[in-house]
Parts: structure tokens; C-alpha cells; sequence
């Protein structure tokens, strides 16, 4: 029984990594019970990891690799999912295991495109804006940017509803070659089931959202729905706590009830495409 190393990009690092120990184990005809005697750790330990409930660590990574004799293969597993990891900074890599597990995002954003909906040129352009930020380093985050795309290529994609501000389509972002190619996206994959954009018009007068955007990610099962706010620090971004949730839920609410339509909302982006190619 060999470990995959053909990864689903689609799924969290976690929840892969959990599904293959999951299956090389009962492949191998051993419990979690006689599993959990040879390296030293609890059943139940070993059943959350399965679970995918709790984040392995490389040691425990090392003892079930040397108790299943896999010579390495789990072991070169988690390092892959470590090195891809820190391709993006710590403090979101929680929030990246967040959208994989997701099943409806709803986001505001009034200032840029959301990362899961930008381009590379655009994407490139507002990372490489950061100050101190070496171009290797920009290339890295751009590659992780458009990696956490691939969880519309599941078979069950998360539904994503968005409100953009209408000053997103309007704000100047690399050039007009790649705010073209940006709104050109924007129209594509609006055209989706799954993607809902709709625009904020400045004639709503709305101020609900002018302290900043936000994501509400809703979970299945008994996983508590997150939230993640961004700001210039870099704590506290991501959190469960349920007045929360519930605060931001209702004010995503409050901001689509003065968006536009979908329809119109196309109608919106279409214009600014006409601008933006003229």
C-alpha cells in the first residue's frame, strides 16, 4: 500500500493527508488501536488526525511512516504540504484550510478584485506593491493566490457570493491591459452557479462596509462557521467566535440588500470593461 503523492489541490493539505493515512492504514489491516501501541500515541489521537480534526505533527508523521514501514513516502507527503504552506504567510494558512472546507464563502470587498477571483497580472500587481517584498517572495504568493482557485475545480464547489463596491472596478491596478483582463474574468465566472457578483453602486449611499472587507465561510457538519477580516496587523484575522459570525453574517446582508441585481450587476461590469478597453 503506497502513499499517493498525486495531490488533489482541491482539498485542504490536512484533509488529504488524513484520507491517505486513513487509507494505507486499513489497507495494511491495522486498527487504530494496534496503531496507536507501536508509536506511543491514543486512539483517539489517531482517530482525530483521520478525522482530520487535528493538524499531524512531523514526529508523529515520522513514527506511523517507520510503524507501516512506507520508507519515507509519508514523511515526503508532509513535507510537501509544509513547503507549500509556507508559501503563504502564517498568519493565513489557517484561513486557506478554511475556503477548502467550505461550503458558501460570502464576501465584501471594497477596495480590490477578492484573491479567489483575481488574475495573475492582477494578483502580481497588488502583492508586489508591499514594501520589502523581494520579486522571488512576490512570485511565491502569487503562486499560492491562484492555487486557492482550485477549490472551484471540486465536484462539489463552494458557493462564493460576492459584493464588490464599485469603485473595485474602477481602481487602477497594474494597467488598463490588466484591469481588462481582470473585468473579462470578473465576466466569465459570473456566469457560473456556483460565483455570485453583485456591485455596490456609490448612488446606495451604503456605509455598512467602509470600515473594511470581510469573508464569512459557512462549514458543514458540526465545524463551527469562521470568519476573516482584513486589517493592516496581522492578529486576529481569523476567528470562530459566534457573536462574530453572526455580526459580519448580518451585515453582508445588509450591504447586498443595496447591491444591485446579478443582472445589473453584469450590466455594471460590462461598462467598465468598455471603459477599460477603450
Amino acid at each position: 500500500m503506497d502513499v499517493s503523492q498525486e495531490y488533489d489541490s482541491s482539498k485542504s493539505p490536512r484533509t488529504y493527508f488524513a484520507q491517505e493515512l486513513r487509507r494505507i492504514r486499513t489497507g495494511k489491516g491495522i486498527t487504530q488501536l494496534r496503531l496507536a501501541d507501536i508509536i506511543g500515541w491514543s486512539e483517539s489521537q489517531i482517530s482525530m488526525v483521520e478525522q482530520g480534526h487535528r493538524k499531524p505533527t512531523r514526529p508523529f508523521t515520522v513514527a506511523v511512516d517507520a510503524a507501516m514501514r512506507l520508507e519515507g513516502r509519508l514523511i515526503e507527503l508532509y513535507d510537501m504540504f509544509d513547503s507549500m504552506a509556507a508559501q503563504s504567510p502564517e498568519w493565513f494558512r489557517p484561513w486557506i484550510e478554511v475556503e477548502r472546507e467550505a461550503q458558501t464563502l460570502r464576501a465584501w470587498e471594497p477596495l480590490i478584485v477578492p484573491g479567489l477571483l483575481q488574475v495573475e497580472g492582477y494578483a502580481r500587481a497588488q502583492l508586489s506593491g508591499e514594501p520589502g517584498v523581494s520579486k522571488e517572495r512576490t512570485e511565491e504568493l502569487v503562486r499560492a493566490r491562484l492555487d486557492r482557485q482550485n477549490i472551484f475545480a471540486r465536484p462539489d464547489p463552494p458557493r462564493f457570493w460576492v459584493v464588490l463596491d464599485e469603485g473595485v472596478l474602477a481602481r487602477p491596478v497594474g494597467s488598463p491591459e490588466i484591469m481588462a483582463a481582470q473585468i473579462a474574468h470578473l465576466l466569465e465566472v459570473a456566469e457560473e452557479g456556483h460565483i455570485s457578483i453583485q456591485i455596490l453602486p456609490h448612488s446606495a449611499y451604503n456605509v455598512v462596509g467602509l470600515l473594511g472587507s470581510f469573508v464569512v465561510a459557512e462549514l458543514s457538519g458540526a465545524a463551527a462557521d469562521m470568519v476573516y477580516v482584513e486589517s493592516q496587523g496581522t492578529e486576529g484575522r481569523v476567528n470562530d467566535r459566534v457573536k462574530e459570525v453572526e455580526r459580519l453574517r448580518f451585515k453582508h446582508d445588509a450591504i447586498r440588500a443595496d447591491a444591485m441585481s446579478r443582472r445589473e450587476s453584469l450590466n455594471a461590469i460590462k461598462e467598465m470593461m468598455r471603459r477599460w478597453t477603450a
